[in-house]
């Protein structure tokens, strides 16, 4: 059975939450504050140990809170106002709808994967509003009624989880390349194009190669607010969730290597096409990348989401709750497109007129 898990003021016994500001928990109603580190008892109730088990990739991630089962969709009552909370299975964390009371739901992580780390939110809700607001007005593409006239309907803050994989990738990559050179004399243009092979191999390590392990997070999307600073990841406490929502994984490390390891060898290949510089076109004319000593850690990374509708659609954004990094799908003015396009596609005939005119003044001197 899920159990809820809330943390009280000492001094007034009223709700305390994480205030991403101070880095503190901290009580709203006698503003009394807490570092995180004293609240570490409230996690005596859960049995840690560490698995055991060998795999291919070492996804042995996180470390057993006990022997109770995971707790399917239920209803919870809270215990600040009795009111009931109806939640689904991977819920860890939310609040009550009656009394805003946040609670952690330790049953939907007993038994399960305890996070070995998680990076607190550095950024609140206001920010998120702020961030919104600036996104859509850089871009120039957007209808001005949507600027003015679009409603948020939902904004919270969520840890979301991931998988951290590391990995060493082994390359051989082969190129194809091209140079050329172009001169002229008073009869004919001369193109002169050299041809090269061009061998890459070296070993390249990654660390905390991030993959979302919630399957109602799209990756595009997750992926699209990275880069998380892990250097500010702390040791996963139950209390940094106070006040945040927060997803249980229901997609495995295991499921995950897919991904993560498509994302080391696109990376792999990016970094060793970087070296490939000085040519006209560089061309992959063969890859081969091995990877090993893949092995991956449990976290919780802050993400705001925020949804807003207008004209009957709805649009969502996502929001780095560390860094401040804002992704999502806008609604295009038409109009201003094609005006857009019609002014590039002058300056770009302009300047093919001009290099055109100047080469035809080459020859006649």
């Amino acid at each position: 059975m899920a159990k809820i898990l809330e943390y009280k003021c000492p001094c007034c016994d009223g709700k305390i939450e994480f205030d991403s500001g101070l880095q503190q928990m901290k009580c709203p109603f006698c503003e009394t504050t807490f570092d995180v580190s004293t609240l570490q008892d409230y996690d005596d109730i859960l049995n840690q140990q560490t698995p055991q088990e060998e795999m291919q990739w070492d996804t042995d991630a996180g470390s057993e809170w006990g022997q109770d089962e995971a707790a399917s969709m239920g209803v919870f009552a809270c215990t600040s106002c009795g009111g009931e909370l109806v939640t689904n299975a991977t819920t860890a964390a939310t609040s009550c709808p009656f009394c805003g009371n946040p609670v952690v739901l330790t049953g939907r992580l007993s038994g399960d994967l305890k996070p070995d780390y998680v990076i607190p939110f550095k950024l609140d809700k206001e920010a998120a509003k702020a961030a919104l607001k600036a996104h859509i007005s850089s871009k120039k593409l957007v209808p001005k009624l949507f600027r003015s006239d679009n409603h948020l309907d939902e904004i919270k803050g969520v840890y979301v989880p991931f998988w951290l994989f590391d990995a060493d990738a082994d390359a051989n990559i082969e190129y194809r390349a091209t140079r050329t050179r172009v001169w002229s004399d008073s009869k004919y243009n001369y193109t002169e194009t050299s041809h090269f092979a061009l061998l890459r191999a070296g070993t390249i390590g990654f660390d905390r190669v991030p993959v979302d392990g919630s399957s109602k997070m799209a990756d595009e999307l997750m992926e699209s607010i990275e880069p998380f600073d892990f250097s500010q990841a702390v040791d996963f406490q139950t209390a940094y969730l106070s006040g945040y929502l927060a997803d249980r994984y229901d997609v495995t490390a295991e499921d995950s290597v897919e991904r993560a390891n498509e994302r080391v060898k696109r990376s792999t290949e990016e970094a060793f096409a970087r070296t490939a510089t000085g040519y006209a076109t560089v061309t992959t004319k063969s890859s081969n990348i091995a990877l090993s000593n893949g092995k991956a850690k449990y976290a919780l990374y802050p993400v705001w989401l925020l949804q807003t509708s207008w004209e009957g659609q709805s649009y969502l954004f996502a929001m780095n709750g560390q860094t401040g990094k804002m992704v999502g799908d806008l609604p295009m003015d038409k109009g201003a497109y094609w005006r857009w396009w019609a002014l590039w596609t002058a300056i770009l005939g302009a300047a093919a007129f001009g290099v055109l005119f100047l080469l035809r003044a080459m020859e006649l001197i």
